[in-house]
């Protein structure tokens, strides 16, 4: 009796530890099951989500269009996917305005979700933009350091150029703040140029852009007695865009100053 009772605990605590392991292999089969049925449901609300939020981005920007007409998306997929710009394409009623190489060919995707890219012409015939700003980025660069040569690229962008015209888009071109450039950039068929700033965003961080401000100013007039339109971009943000006075300047691109910022 007394052998009994000394070995009654260790029995008992065998028993319990049996049944907690059913318990527990029981619980892991529920477990998985309901992790199974809450990934169903969170990707399901993921997808839900995203459509409201492109929904809600479509209404604030329709909102915002007397200010902000135009909405600039560069194609490369390190920045925006080709199904992204498909879909706002679809969704906003604001001016569309595609940016990227234009000589840039399809490309199959090596990252899981996100689609192939057709190439550039193609995105832009699928799309019809109200604008395309074209830039000479190649793959490998981060983002843009220099505009057209067109003493080099003319020739080859005059055809694309004019294919993008018959498909209704008003046609820029990524430049380098050259006056004596503007007038080549018209003679190929082009509509507006785009004076790439990061001079000037530098210069002015130094304090002395007095020069370099300049430059612009004569390379926009040169542009506007050429029949151009002016655009601008790059580096441009909320502390040096007020004082880039420069004639003729249509629109600006600073949405990666204003991202940033937001962050």
């Amino acid at each position: 009796v007394c052998l009994l009772m000394l070995m009654t605990p260790s029995i008992l605590s065998l028993l319990l530890i049996w049944q907690l392991a059913g318990t527990l292999h029981k619980g892991r089969e529920s477990v998985s099951t309901q992790a199974e049925s809450v990934a169903s449901t969170v990707k399901s609300e993921v997808e839900k989500f995203n459509t409201q939020a492109l929904s809600h981005f479509s209404k604030s920007l329709k909102q915002l269009s007397d200010a902000a007409h135009k909405m600039a998306l560069e194609v490369d997929q390190r920045h925006i996917r080709v199904s992204d710009c498909i879909a706002l394409a679809q969704s906003v009623d604001v001016e569309f305005n595609i940016e990227g190489n234009p000589f840039a060919d399809p490309m199959a995707s090596d990252r899981a979700g996100v689609s192939d890219y057709p190439g550039f012409m193609a995105l832009v015939e699928a799309t019809r933009p109200a604008q395309a700003t074209l830039v000479p980025d190649g793959n490998a660069q981060l983002t843009s350091d220099h505009g057209f040569d067109l003493r080099k690229e003319g020739d080859r962008l005059a055809p694309i150029i004019a294919q993008l015209k018959d498909w209704g888009c008003r046609v820029s071109l990524f430049m380098d703040p050259e006056p004596e450039d503007m007038a080549l950039a018209a003679a190929i068929g082009a509509d507006r140029v785009e004076l790439y700033t990061e001079s000037y965003a530098v210069a002015f961080a130094t304090g002395d852009y007095a020069g370099v401000l300049d430059r612009f100013a004569r390379s926009a007039a040169a542009a506007h007695a050429a029949g151009l339109g002016v655009n601008a971009g790059h580096d441009l943000n909320l502390l040096n865009l007020p004082q880039f006075t420069i004639p003729h300047l249509l629109e600006v691109s600073i949405g990666h100053a204003l991202t940033v910022d937001a962050l």
